[in-house]
């Protein structure tokens, strides 16, 4: 185990950091922090270069500060459910972030499909990501394999830190909700050194809340230190450490009793909550040098090592057979099985990026070269009980109950369940090691058309050591994929552009085949077209822009059940499935003169199989034309806010709403999650200098809805009316 390592590991950087600040200079002119975002156009970053938006071939949405603050989002699935492009998946129990871009998630069993500052750092089981540490999140549609490598084919989630802004002030803010939440906030920078060359910047929160889950309480940690340092005009070194802590209940949701929901209430915890308690830890660094070569060019060097740990108890609920629902006129038992996990991950990174613009003849070119290196380690010990399998003719009476560990989903008695026998499920190293180089020369043909050429070759390696066996086996494959990317964007004006762009990716999947081979990468191809308006350029009194896009997105060797006679002695997966998706999006983000400001996001997706195949987890039949699960066809997010004063006293009020289209709950059958609606609501005043109180309401009319589902009988239900309030002081 690591935890050691990892605990050293964090002292010595936090130790660092403090004897650092002891160089800070007095400085009594306090600057106040600029809590909002303040987005650079034509600013050089990692893997994305420095363009305007509306010279990117594809589209993209950035939820800044601000808008995560009005939408009182506090996790990142909160945040999330600002893009209509993003919809809910299957989060394993409420354990992490689990997405899909355009009707495409990731691994249903391992986290994915976000970034952080660039990084491909978002795998590992480190809990539900909190934004206390995030500056702002940008959703990256499209296929972005040609840059970043691996990933999702409908786009990628890009979480960037708060760094430091080489000024002195902060904020720190307390929060009370409703189930007894608290949670406290501090962000706090300065800048040290004879120079002012130094900046540094902490920020941590602490919270402990119940739920509206009876019996369910969550505690998180969280500690965001970084260190900035100029060396020159040309030249900065950054450094970000990441530290959480959480215990988190294993959560699997509600049932829907012969498909229907309703009749076990929300508020029903189906788990047990004397052992149903999840660790997590994260220890993260990130390391980042910058330096500006002349007027033309910039090297970008980086790298990242994240550790996770993951390790508690669940009971679970069951499937059909060994897992079902008894009902007879007294009761509704539910039976469930347990499981030990112990997981970690270790996920290093290393980039080199040289970014910069030359001319050849009349013809000007902005290019982007680098290559990086991915080793993603992945540890997992699997301890399990689970009772015996019984026909549909068996009589229950004839069934020691206590053996399926029941509980009754209507009247639930959480005394503790039978002692039973946890035996061995899973035991198994994977490491993936990768290498990357990629390149992209965006052309400027005359002063209207620009295009896109960009490629990256990747080479991996995977090898996986199942220690179940005696002795321990060892498979391993290596493979090299090319990525290309194709883009062009025409300038009608100085306020609308059009642009079309094509990409292929892939991503490599865990576990093997019946063989013990690993499996082939999932393979994608895609195609968007859109239009952008800058509404800056177009009106006086508006600033913001407008999103149009369309697009095409197909993927194949995608898991499902292995029913061929090779496999036929045991429950194998096989990369044959293939999916479609395709959709239309309108995204606004506008900021009016008189205080008003309207971000508004729309998408229909329609996301289907296209090919016949057996799902992977129940061997459902799939058949061509089937949905996707919990990917609705329509989606729309609003949030409309106005600040104004009132008796010279600053105010801010605001409204957001959600709907969410009926969705499938279950592969290969017609359970659906029904559709929803919910308001949230914000009032924020500043009855004194830099104090700032707060109050909001989510869901405002009470609204019992669903927001994803695995099976039946895993269905997450949404939160009821919730109230909160927070004050805030900003110095």
């Amino acid at each position: 185990m690591k935890t050691s390592w990892v605990k050293s590991s964090l002292a010595a950087s936090i130790s660092a950091l403090l004897s650092t600040s002891a160089l800070a200079q007095s400085n009594s002119n306090h600057v106040e922090a600029d809590v909002e975002k303040i987005t650079v156009h034509g600013l050089h970053r990692a893997y994305q270069g420095a363009f305007e938006y509306k010279e990117v071939p594809a589209a993209a949405q950035d939820i800044d500060l601000g808008l995560i603050g009005d939408a009182g989002a506090i996790n990142l699935n909160d945040a999330l459910d600002l893009s209509a492009s993003v919809a809910r998946q299957n989060n394993f129990g409420g354990l992490w972030n689990s997405f899909a871009i355009r009707g495409f998630s990731g691994d249903e069993n391992l986290p994915s499909g976000f970034l952080v500052n660039g990084f491909n750092a978002g795998r590992g089981f480190g809990g539900p990501r909190d934004l206390a540490g995030i500056d702002h999140v940008e959703v990256l549609k499209g296929p972005k394999a040609a840059l970043f490598g691996r990933g999702e084919p409908g786009g990628a989630v890009n979480l960037v830190t708060k760094r430091p802004q080489f000024l002195s002030g902060g904020e720190v803010k307390a929060t009370y909700g409703s189930w007894e939440q608290v949670r406290l906030e501090a962000d706090v920078q300065t800048v040290l050194g004879s120079k002012e060359d130094v900046g540094l910047r902490l920020v941590g929160f602490y919270e402990d809340a119940e739920s509206f889950r009876d019996t369910v309480e969550t505690e998180k940690v969280g500690f965001y230190p970084s260190l900035s340092w100029e060396f020159s005009e040309d030249t900065r070194m950054t450094y970000e450490l990441e530290y959480t802590e959480q215990k988190i209940p294993f959560d699997r949701g509600v049932i829907a009793i012969d498909g229907k929901l309703g009749i076990q209430p929300i508020e029903t915890f189906v788990g047990d909550p004397s052992g149903d308690r999840i660790n997590t830890d994260v220890v993260g660094h990130q390391l980042e040098i910058s330096h500006k070569l002349n007027d033309d060019w910039n090297l970008l060097l980086g790298a990242g090592l994240r550790d996770t740990t993951f390790e508690g108890n669940a009971l679970e609920t069951n499937f059909e057979g060994r897992q079902t629902v008894f009902i007879d006129p007294d009761q509704t038992l539910l039976s469930r099985f347990k499981r030990y996990r112990d997981f970690e991950t270790d996920y290093l990174v290393l980039r080199g990026e040289l970014a910069g613009e030359f001319e050849t003849g009349s013809i000007s070119h902005r290019i982007i070269i680098g290559g990086d290196y991915d080793k993603f380690e992945n540890d997992q010990v699997i301890l399990r009980y689970r009772p015996a399998y019984f026909s549909s003719d068996t009589d229950i009476s004839d069934l020691d109950l206590s053996q399926y560990l029941v509980i009754d989903i209507l009247n639930p008695d959480y005394s503790p369940v039978a002692d039973v026998e946890l035996s061995d499920n899973l035991d198994r190293l994977e490491t993936q090691e990768a290498w990357g180089f990629y390149i992209q020369d965006q052309i400027d043909i005359t002063d209207k058309l620009q295009v896109r050429f960009g490629g990256r070759v990747d080479k991996f390696e995977q090898q996986i050591d199942n220690r179940l066996n005696d002795p321990v086996t060892t498979t391993s494959q290596d493979d090299t994929r090319f990525s290309p990317q194709l883009g062009a964007v025409y300038l009608l004006d100085d306020s609308l552009s059009f642009y079309a762009t094509y990409g292929e990716g892939f991503r490599q999947l865990t576990g093997s085949d019946y063989a013990g081979n690993p499996f082939e990468p999932n393979q994608s191809e895609s195609v968007e077209v859109g239009v952008k308006a800058d509404l800056t350029s177009m009106f006086d009194n508006l600033r913001g822009d407008v999103t149009l896009s369309a697009f095409n997105i197909e993927q194949s060797n995608i898991l499902v059940f292995d029913s061929s006679e090779e496999a036929s002695d045991g429950f194998f997966l096989t990369p044959a499935g293939k999916a479609r998706s395709r959709g239309v999006e309108l995204d606004i983000n506008a900021e009016f003169k008189n205080g008003v400001s309207l971000w508004m996001s729309y998408a229909y997706i329609d996301a289907e199989s296209t090919n016949h195949a057996e799902d992977a987890n129940f061997v459902a039949a799939i058949e061509a034309g089937d949905p996707l699960i919990n990917v609705p066809e329509n989606q729309l997010s609003i949030q409309l806010s106005k600040s104004l004063s009132i008796s010279d006293m600053p105010v801010r009020l605001g409204s957001g709403l959600l709907y969410v289209d009926e969705r499938l709950g279950q592969t290969g059958t017609d359970f659906y999650l029904p559709s929803y609606t919910t308001v949230r609501a914000f009032a924020q005043i500043e009855p004194a200098e830099n104090l700032l109180v707060r109050a909001e309401v989510d869901n405002v009319f009470d609204k019992e809805h669903y927001t994803n589902s695995f099976a039946e009988v895993w269905v997450e239900p949404g939160a009821p009316r919730r109230f909160r309030i927070s004050a805030a002081y900003r110095f």
